[in-house]
């Protein structure tokens, strides 16, 4: 199915991002497993709100290279995933064809979260095989009922740390076997269902640009207007989101 990402971003790194708010906390990521091709579970943490503004919305990218994501069911949200084109397709594990991954997963709160609470979504996917010593970014886009913050800015290596980082960890050497260590294996079985709680996205968004609004028609990841230097876009192969470590 051909459908919009709603995380317009560049396909550079270094990006360079203004945020409608100023934070004193970030979001991040913690995986299960690091080693390449394997199981992990990913449990992103958001600890504030915009500036006092409660949080009503995460939307969380996908890397290139992963392909499938399972989301963990959380109460106070409606989860949806964004799927996009795969061109060419790949074979899976299984030997089946792939013609669409998934581009971002996003997280819509029937209860906003109050400024002050922290909440926290998981996702199980595979590492991809090839990417031992890479850093893989997950640029989430954080949005209020009052306000809009970009996790998605990229540091070169040995720089400082920007003020709004994307979530990310570092892929490490596969062990003898190539799929890491029991953790990854315990995650396994659950990161391989074909079907989970999140819906996917059938029809194109548009996404709004400069808005920071908190509704419903202009707050839907409006990043366009928060991003400055754009690259370009890609639906399906955006390379931003891995950043090769030099020798």
């Amino acid at each position: 199915m051909n459908t919009k990402s709603l995380l317009a971003l560049p396909a550079a790194l270094g990006l360079v991002v203004l945020s409608a708010t100023p934070a004193s906390a970030h979001v991040t990521v913690t995986p299960t497993e690091t080693t390449a091709g394997s199981y992990t579970v990913l449990t992103f943490s958001v600890g504030h709100g915009c500036d006092g503004s409660p949080t009503t919305r995460i939307a969380i990218k996908v890397p290139e290279g992963i392909n499938s994501v399972s989301a963990t069911r959380q109460p106070f949200y409606d989860v949806e995933k964004v799927v996009v084109p795969l061109d060419p397709p790949v074979t899976g594990s299984h030997g089946e064809e792939i013609t669409e991954r998934v581009d971002q997963v996003v997280y819509t709160a029937t209860t906003p979260l109050p400024d002050g609470q922290r909440d926290t979504f998981e996702l199980s996917l595979q590492l991809p095989e090839d990417a031992a010593g890479e850093t893989l970014a997950f640029p989430a886009i954080q949005t209020c009922e009052k306000g809009q913050t970009a996790w998605t800015e990229v540091a070169p290596e040995g720089a400082e740390e920007p003020e709004h980082p994307a979530p990310a960890f570092t892929v490490t050497e596969a062990t003898g076997d190539g799929h890491g260590s029991a953790t990854s294996a315990g995650a396994s079985e659950e990161a391989e269902p074909t079907t989970d709680s999140a819906p996917e996205t059938t029809h194109p968004t548009t996404v709004a640009a400069g808005s920071d609004e908190g509704d419903d028609s202009s707050d839907a990841l409006a990043i366009a207007g928060l991003v400055t230097g754009l690259l370009g876009l890609a639906l399906g192969g955006t390379a931003f989101a891995r950043t090769r470590k030099p020798a």
